[in-house]
């Protein structure tokens, strides 16, 4: 699963959940778009907000309402519990389970 913030409609940026069925791997992608300008939009979608240029903290809440709406896989409620599982177990997510600290990457092409 990837949270993208890319320039979208109106070369305004946006962010939006992509690929929710691959429950492998988490992180947040940005497009063309200024660490200020990503901070905005993420925090006004409500998904989360940058603790640093390299590390973002993810809203476990908002995530999974954005991204269970578009889910195709059967089986994706037991795999998302599995992922938070893991990020528990690799002391990523916070001790009451609200945020998950992700890494940011750049969205080259998206």
């Amino acid at each position: 699963m990837i949270v993208e913030v890319v320039t979208g409609a109106d070369e305004r940026p946006e962010a939006r959940v992509v690929d929710v069925d691959d429950l492998g791997r988490l992180h947040l992608a940005l497009g063309q778009v200024t660490d200020e300008e990503a901070a905005e939009v993420l925090e006004g979608a409500g998904l989360g907000r940058f603790q640093d240029s390299e590390t973002a903290v993810l809203d476990v809440a908002a995530l999974r309402a954005a991204a269970e709406q578009q889910a195709t896989a059967s089986d994706w409620p037991a795999r998302w519990d599995e992922m938070v599982g893991q990020a528990r177990s690799k002391g990523w997510l916070s001790e009451d389970g609200a945020t998950l600290q992700v890494h940011v990457e750049s969205a080259a092409g998206a």
